[in-house]
């Protein structure tokens, strides 16, 4: 993600990460967010919108991914990408390549 920068948390959980995004507000990851991500990697409309990058599962996820299901909200707290975004593309611009 541009403009963010990983600093470990040392106030509490040990797996926690902090994130300091450029405007200021920090926003920490959690367990519950990584199994989260987890679920939203193995859902199946997902996979298939990240796969395919058009179509029904596509429009659907990006409508769904931010707003209203926390799997894909998570996932994007983790990887640093939207959840309908290819993996290929984001390995490409730089990004984590998971």
């Amino acid at each position: 993600m541009a403009g963010t920068a990983a600093s470990c948390n040392h106030d509490g959980d040990p797996w926690e990460v902090a994130m300091s995004t450029v405007d200021g507000k920090d926003a920490t990851i959690t367990d519950r967010d990584r199994k989260l991500a987890v679920l939203c990697g193995a859902c199946t409309v997902c996979v298939r919108a990240r796969k395919k990058q058009r179509g029904l599962a596509y429009w659907f996820v990006r409508l769904l991914e931010k707003g209203i299901c926390p799997a894909c909200a998570a996932y994007e707290r983790v990887h640093g990408r939207k959840a309908h975004e290819s993996i290929m593309r984001a390995s490409m611009q730089g990004g984590d390549g998971e």
